[in-house]
C-alpha cells in the first residue's frame, strides 16, 4: 500500500469516526421524554375571527341561506360565499337590520305570484322544486295557505318548515 493510499484510508476512517461521534452526541443530547413545545404565533393567518352575527342572503345568489358574518368581514366576502349569480344587480342590494326584540322578517315571497327564479332563493328549493311549485299553481290554481305546498311533489314537512318564515300567499 502506497503512502497516498494510506492517507486516503486515514481520512476515510477519521471522517467515519467523526460522523459516528456526531450522531451519538446528537442522539444522547436529545432526550425523548422531554416535552415538545409547539407555539402558534399570533398573527392574522392563525386567528379565528369572532362571530358578529348571521345574515340571510337571497336573490341573485347560487346558494341562498343564512350565513355567519365574521367580525371584520366585508359584504363582498359574504356575497362571494353565497355565490353571486352572473345576472345579479349589485347596484341594488337591500339590507334589512331588525331592531332588538323585533320579530318581523323581511319581505316574504308570495308563492302565488313568484317566478321560479325567485322561488329558488328559498332555502332547500332548487330549480326542479321551484318549477314544480309554479306548475302545480298553474294546474290547480292559487295556493290557499302555505301548507298547501305539501301537495307539491318533493315538498316535505321539513322543507316547508325551512321556508315558512320566508313565504306568504296572496288572496
Amino acid at each position: 500500500m502506497s503512502g497516498k493510499d494510506r492517507i486516503y484510508l486515514y481520512v476515510v476512517i477519521c471522517l467515519t469516526i467523526a460522523v459516528v461521534v456526531a450522531g451519538v452526541t446528537l442522539a444522547l443530547g436529545r432526550n425523548k421524554s422531554q416535552p415538545v413545545e409547539i407555539t402558534i404565533s399570533e398573527g392574522e393567518e392563525g386567528e379565528v375571527p369572532s362571530l358578529a352575527g348571521y345574515v340571510y342572503v337571497s336573490g341573485g345568489v347560487g346558494s341562498p341561506g343564512v350565513y355567519p358574518l365574521r367580525e371584520g368581514e366585508t359584504l363582498q366576502a359574504l356575497l362571494l360565499r353565497a355565490g353571486v349569480a352572473a345576472d345579479s344587480d349589485l347596484n341594488h342590494i337591500r339590507i334589512y337590520v331588525p331592531r332588538e326584540g323585533e320579530t318581523t322578517l323581511p319581505q316574504r315571497i308570495d308563492i302565488n305570484r313568484a317566478e321560479p327564479w325567485l322561488l329558488e332563493a328559498l332555502p332547500g328549493i332548487g330549480e326542479v322544486l321551484a318549477q314544480r311549485i309554479v306548475d302545480y299553481r298553474n294546474e290547480h290554481g292559487p295556493f290557499g295557505t302555505v301548507e298547501d305546498l305539501l301537495r307539491v311533489s318533493g315538498i316535505s314537512v321539513g322543507t316547508l318548515e325551512k321556508i315558512r318564515d320566508y313565504i306568504t300567499v296572496s288572496e
